[in-house]
């Protein structure tokens, strides 16, 4: 695997001429709208297959998984055209294996909202371990706001991803009532009546367990939030359910401010089965340009992690997305625009910008100028910042990553995942179902 920044003058053609691979690969493994589709400072994936099998008439993808001793989620991974395919023509070129073998294993996850595009979620899923979905909440009675997500589930199963269903501080009309959170931690009737039916629904549905995203809590109900994750984790064990947390980006035990202080890390990381760390965030909405997920602020938030929690239990958060700031910036007045990083890289060809690159960061971004004049910088994460995040997950030995969120395609850096590793999957699904799929 190698990342080839383009240069001014470069074409599609001449670069998969100087890599060896074909034209069609290098767009297709960096979603290029089309050939001429380039901009200066691009960052582009180059993957080296090594063994390819020419798909002949009969044969599936599970007869070409067990002839070369692979799975059928490898072939899915190395060859991201398969993944949802009905049909599959006779001599279909398919990646067997590449190059560079990870050596590491990685478990992943990635958040869904419900109304997330079908096609999307699918064409993540090979890649992850759990699939969290968020938005339920509770009613004042200890009742659960469900989600329509029937068919999120069965999809994800059919792929061997485990299920999470995320409970929050959320009302019926999806806004945050940040206000229920006290009588959830304080009230125990009421907080076991709450964490009881939700268990019922994780049960009804056929998940594996519980995220909680708690975010924005009294810092002096710091000792009940840790409190209600035990009582949490002490009723979903017995079941087999998993208890997985989010956490503030902290670097200290005493870091100051709402968003921070209640999150203490050494008891939630004791009470849960696995944490996730929401490592993004310092670029954002309403705050001054810069990078959403600077590797220097992510690497001390994990340093800070692993000396309260074991290393076997954390997934780095990592961003998809990225923000669109109109400039000059005001304090107050400039709200920046979330975009996918597919489509900030779109954004910057269309307008003939130069992607430049941030090494303190290790982010890139690029400025551009809007059809009403407006001047504009664009922060977003590319195959280089990626690349960064996931070598410090090779380094520290951690789990593995998680996404925030999977409600934007980029295909590109889940090609990049599964360069980096073996990517770990702790569900099966009961019945195969891939004997018969995708038959020539």
């Amino acid at each position: 695997m190698e990342i080839y920044v383009v240069q001014q003058r470069d074409t599609a053609a001449g670069i998969a001429e100087r890599f060896g691979i074909s034209t069609e690969r290098l767009i297709s493994d960096n979603s290029l709208a089309g050939a001429d589709m380039l901009t200066e400072g691009q960052a582009l994936l180059i993957l080296q297959p090594e063994t390819v099998h020419t798909l002949k008439s009969g044969e599936t993808l599970f007869s070409v998984a067990a002839q070369y001793g692979t799975s059928v989620m490898q072939l899915y991974r190395n060859n991201p055209y398969l993944i949802g395919a009905e049909y599959i023509p006779q001599g279909s070129q398919i990646v067997v294996s590449y190059t560079d073998s990870p050596s590491q294993n990685a478990e992943t996850s990635g958040f869904a909202y419900s109304f997330i595009n079908r096609a999307v979620l699918e064409a993540a899923l090979p890649y992850l371990t759990y699939l969290i979905i968020f938005g339920y909440g509770f009613k004042d009675d200890g009742s659960i706001i469900t989600l329509d997500d029937g068919d999120m589930i069965d999809l994800a199963h059919r792929y061997d991803t485990a299920v999470l269903l995320s409970l929050s501080a959320i009302n019926v009309d999806g806004s945050f009532g940040s206000g229920k959170i006290e009588r959830l931690l304080t009230d125990i009737p009421f907080q076991n009546e709450v964490i009881d039916s939700f268990i019922a629904v994780i049960q009804q549905k056929g998940a594996q367990g519980l995220d909680i995203d708690m975010e924005y809590i009294p810092p002096n109900l710091r000792e009940e939030f840790a409190a209600f994750a035990e009582n949490a984790a002490e009723k979903l064990r017995p079941l087999g359910l998993i208890l997985h947390i989010d956490l503030a980006p902290k670097t200290s035990s005493v870091q100051q401010g709402t968003l921070y202080e209640a999150h203490d890390y050494a008891l939630l990381g004791a009470a849960a089965d696995y944490v996730f760390l929401m490592t993004y965030e310092w670029g954002y909405t309403f705050g001054p340009p810069m990078a959403v997920a600077p590797l220097p602020n992510v690497r001390r938030v994990l340093e800070y992690a692993l000396t309260e929690i074991p290393k076997e239990k954390i997934f780095l958060g990592i961003p998809n997305y990225g923000y669109d700031w109109r400039l000059p910036f005001e304090r107050g007045v400039t709200a920046a625009v979330t975009l996918g990083n597919l489509t900030a890289v779109n954004l910057a060809i269309e307008k003939r910008s130069e992607i430049l690159f941030d090494e303190q960061s290790q982010s890139p971004y690029f400025y551009y100028t809007a059809n009403d004049g407006s001047e504009h910088v664009v922060w977003f994460e590319d195959v280089r910042s990626l690349r960064g995040k996931f070598e410090l997950v090779q380094e520290k030995a951690i789990l593995g990553c998680g996404y925030w969120n999977l409600m934007r395609p980029f295909p590109q850096n889940f090609l990049l995942l599964n360069s980096m590793f073996n990517i770990v999957k702790t569900f099966s699904a009961e019945n195969d179902r891939q004997t018969g799929n995708n038959v020539v």
